[in-house]
């Protein structure tokens, strides 16, 4: 085993080399995933001191993890190795082996492996891993392991409201080691200054941020727009933000079981808010992939990942952005976000060398080197092969949205998590979408106007996908229909005059 310090430094050298060679070949996304999936990694808060002993007495020298996903762990075509996957490999003597499957068939080949005893220690986190994959017992918590992982020693302490949001039943399937894709709004200061209005960015350094201001401000810029022009308020992706905002969550959990929460009356302003910016006009239903060039919309909702190519459209509009305001009645800034974690597989052989990876991402995500290193590759523009900004991220936004991350709380609702009946996009309507998905885009496309309309259509699939979850994971049988007893004697067959007057 090397000594940690030296490792570190020799992995933070071969990261400024991969910032650097980077920066010439990393290309923007152009559109986005169901979900939008970061670009660039959120960086937690610096963990200071933080030492690995010469010996760690874990036995794992030799270890060879299998690792199922949809993507490589392990660099491909001479490509360097990530950070952790070098730690791992130069702290622990271990290494990983990558089974990579395509995204749609990896739980079908997870049960699979599992079933068959095949040798699987490792698979990514996403939505449907938590309740659904735990319900289906195809995880292990985690938390047996909590002091090869560094939990106890302070190493994921400021992952601690993520940690708590994802608890399940009193155990911890997902750690996070890293925060990702925040739902963040884009506006241009140089739109409202011209328009007389109040800096978002300042509202939420004064706690002033919240639906209310949002609203009125938008309701300011539609209302003074010039004669032969229609202003929005907001395009972009934001419904599961506005949830997020509110502070609740539609499926809660009792510590015990999962409970249908849809009643919550912040469930209930949250949609109400949508059915206004909607039935206001001020929702631009078209789909962009980066922030309006054209100065008539004036906030852009959607994942981190859209923020470069907005400023490379953009140049002159000095874009900034705030996280998506709170409820008035919260005293949170909640967001919806994606988290960056590994699943621990059932049945797993080598649970210690799972566990010293998941510290090792940890490291690689809030060590001050690392953390530095990813700042450095973020704000560095991306070009074209004719020197044409591609994409670029400025300081002041980097630094805002780490602070966003770092200061508010992430969001997790188990609903997200519970197949596809809760958060499938079906063909993409109102008939055929998961119940999480229609609260967070029915109000606003005007699919549905009326919020308990849409309540009881939604809570009677909550509640048969609570039984499936507590069934593990299969469909519970619906109750036949109770038939109503035959009367013992026949009764007389009465005379029915169709002329009779009632």
């Amino acid at each position: 085993m090397k000594e940690f310090n030296r490792t570190l430094a020799g992995i933070v050298a071969a990261v400024s080399v991969m910032t650097a060679a980077a920066s010439c070949a990393a290309v923007p996304k152009e559109e986005p995933e169901t979900v939008p999936q970061q670009t660039e990694p959120a960086a937690a808060a610096p963990v200071e001191d933080v030492t690995e002993p010469e010996d760690t007495g874990l036995g794992i020298d030799g270890t060879i993890l299998t690792w199922l996903g949809d993507f490589d762990l392990n660099p491909t075509d001479g490509g360097a190795k990530s950070v952790a996957i070098s730690m791992f490999e130069d702290m622990y003597g271990a290494a990983v082996n990558c089974i990579q499957v395509d995204a749609e068939n990896k739980y079908t080949r997870l049960s699979e492996m599992i079933l068959s005893g095949e040798e699987v220690d490792i698979f990514p986190y996403d939505s449907a891993a938590l309740p659904d994959g735990v319900a289906r017992d195809q995880f292990e918590p985690l938390d047996p392991y909590f002091d090869i992982m560094g939990v106890n020693e302070g190493l994921w302490d400021d992952m601690q409201p993520a940690i708590d949001a994802l608890t399940y039943n009193g155990s911890h399937y997902v750690m996070p080691y890293r925060i990702t894709d925040p739902i963040i709004l884009t506006y241009s200061r140089k739109t409202v200054n011209e328009n007389g209005l109040s800096d978002p960015y300042t509202l939420y350094q004064n706690g002033e941020w919240d639906w209310d201001s949002f609203e009125n401000m938008i309701a300011q810029f539609t209302g003074s727009a010039p004669e032969g022009t229609y202003r929005y308020g907001i395009n972009g992706w934001f419904g599961h933000a506005i949830l997020a905002s509110a502070g609740s969550r539609v499926v809660n959990s009792d510590g015990s079981g999962l409970v249908n929460n849809i009643n919550d009356p912040a469930i209930e302003q949250a949609e109400n808010f949508m059915g206004r910016l909607a039935a206001n006009g001020y929702y631009d239903r078209r789909d962009r992939y980066s922030f309006p060039t054209d100065g008539n919309t004036l906030f852009y909702a959607m994942g981190e990942w859209a923020l470069g190519a907005s400023n490379a459209k953009n140049p002159d509009a000095d874009l900034m952005v705030v996280p998506f305001p709170k409820s008035p009645d919260s005293d949170k800034t909640y967001y919806a976000c994606d988290y960056s974690a590994m699943m621990l597989v059932k049945n797993s052989s080598h649970p210690e060398a799972a566990a010293a990876l998941m510290r090792c991402e940890r490291l690689a995500a809030s060590q001050p080197e690392y953390v530095a290193a990813a700042r450095e590759k973020a704000v560095t523009p991306v070009t074209s092969g004719t020197g044409e900004v591609r994409s670029v991220v400025t300081e002041e936004q980097y630094d805002a949205i780490r602070s966003y991350i770092r200061d508010c709380t992430p969001w997790f609702d188990y609903g997200s998590g519970m197949g596809e009946r809760m958060y499938g996009e079906g063909n993409y309507n109102f008939s055929t979408r998961g119940v999480m998905n229609n609260l967070s885009e029915a109000m606003l496309k005007g699919e549905i106007w009326d919020w308990y309309s849409l309540r009881d259509q939604m809570s009677p699939i909550i509640d048969s996908e609570i039984a499936r979850i507590a069934n593990g994971g299969q469909p519970v049988a619906e109750p036949e229909p109770e038939q109503p007893e035959e009367d013992a004697e026949e009764q007389p067959e009465e005379n029915y005059d169709e002329d009779a007057q009632f």
